[in-house]
């Protein structure tokens, strides 16, 4: 039996692990599956854990006010450490670009424990786009000891980098399986959520999320700016802003968008009611990397407002589009899917380029026909 430790800190990387513990807890004879989270986003953490009835074994709680990334880091390396020294696992697993991958992978090699990297191989080349994922996540691959690509592009980056083509497996992304699974809930269950009261459900609606960091300051200010022109110009569209907790997100939102008609600002939602409002869009506005992968799923345009993305697949295939934080650019893009039903069309109907929901299943077999991963 291999012992599996399962280190997550954020919301977005709950989203897509939850459903692999899930899958690797179908198989208590094969595995010891053990959960540890760093809570570096504790609140939009609990609710995914929530949602999926994940349990964690160990929980860090190390999330504080206006923590720092050095704290952050920090902390999560010597508590992670730690961990791995009383848990004793055969494998550590982490997911994506945060500092809780980073930190936990770090961790690992200095225990000598192999490390499993899913959502491996997603690269801008440019470290400071995003800022600090693109380094958090380079960095995880440089330590990682089997990486789990999303796809075939993501492969050949790695390939590029010097990494064995034996220590690599393309996947799917574990997100379009959490997706599905909530898509399904949701459906079987058909209940009313109390956050929407007062928006229109006649109108088209546009989901809008923000949170990158390169994005602080005056370009979020700007971004803002866009929203409340096109909610201005548009009165027949009811634009639904989750809001996130950090106050450099909060702030600007709140100064710019508060009290426009059809704007409706609500508190972090969770990942259930948040899929909900994603399968009712019209499209959707947002700087999210797990968005651009969720949306072609469901059939909905995406306009991100970043100048780069690790996820090129969905703007090749057409369901992505970037617009960075040129407000003149994100309201006439918006404009034309509002306004122009071919454009629409276009983008819409598109496979989705990261899977077909049966990535967990992928990384379990995976595992368990892992030999030895000592370099």
């Amino acid at each position: 039996m291999k012992h599996v430790l399962v280190v997550f800190g954020t919301r977005p990387e709950a989203i897509k692990l939850c459903p692999l513990v899930l899958e690797l807890r179908k198989h208590s004879s094969d595995f010891k599956t053990t959960v540890c989270v760093t809570a570096q986003h504790r609140e939009m953490l609990d609710q995914v854990l929530d949602i999926f009835d994940v349990r964690p074994d160990y929980d860090l709680d190390l999330m504080r006010q206006d923590q720092s990334l050095a704290y952050i880091t920090s902390n999560c390396l010597n508590r992670i450490g730690e961990t791995i020294e009383r848990a004793l696992p055969d494998i550590l697993l982490v997911q994506g670009d945060t500092t809780t991958s980073f930190a936990a992978s770090l961790a690992a090699y200095y225990n000598k424990v192999p490390v499993g990297h899913v959502e491996a191989g997603l690269r801008t080349y440019d470290k400071y786009s995003p800022f600090p994922e693109e380094t958090n996540r380079r960095l995880t691959s440089a330590i990682a000891d089997i990486h789990f690509a999303p796809t075939g592009t993501n492969r050949d980056n790695l390939l590029r980098e010097g990494i064995p083509e034996d220590r690599i497996v393309v996947t799917g992304n574990t997100v379009i399986d959490a997706l599905f699974w909530v898509r399904r809930k949701i459906r079987a269950n058909e209940k009313p959520y109390a956050e929407l009261a007062g928006v229109d459900p006649g109108r088209r609606m546009i989901l809008i999320t923000g949170h990158r960091r390169e994005n602080f300051g005056m370009r979020f200010a700007e971004i803002c700016g866009a929203f409340k022109r096109l909610a201005e110009r548009h009165q027949d569209i009811s634009i639904v802003y989750p809001v996130h907790l950090n106050p450099n997100v909060r702030r600007p939102v709140h100064e710019i968008l508060a009290g426009v008609e059809n704007v409706k600002l609500v508190e972090p939602v969770d990942y259930e009611l948040f899929v909900y409002l994603m399968d009712r869009s019209y499209f959707i506005i947002s700087d999210s990397g797990g968005i651009q992968e969720e949306a072609p799923s469901l059939g909905k345009p995406v306009l991100v407002t970043r100048d780069t993305t690790e996820r090129p697949e969905a703007v090749a295939a057409g369901a992505v589009k970037l617009v960075g934080a040129d407000p003149q650019k994100i309201v006439v893009e918006a404009e034309l899917l509002l306004s122009d039903r071919a454009a629409y069309s276009r983008m819409a109907n598109v496979e989705n380029p990261y899977g077909d929901g049966h990535a967990c299943r992928r990384i379990t077999e995976s595992l368990l026909h892992l030999r030895d991963l000592t370099p």
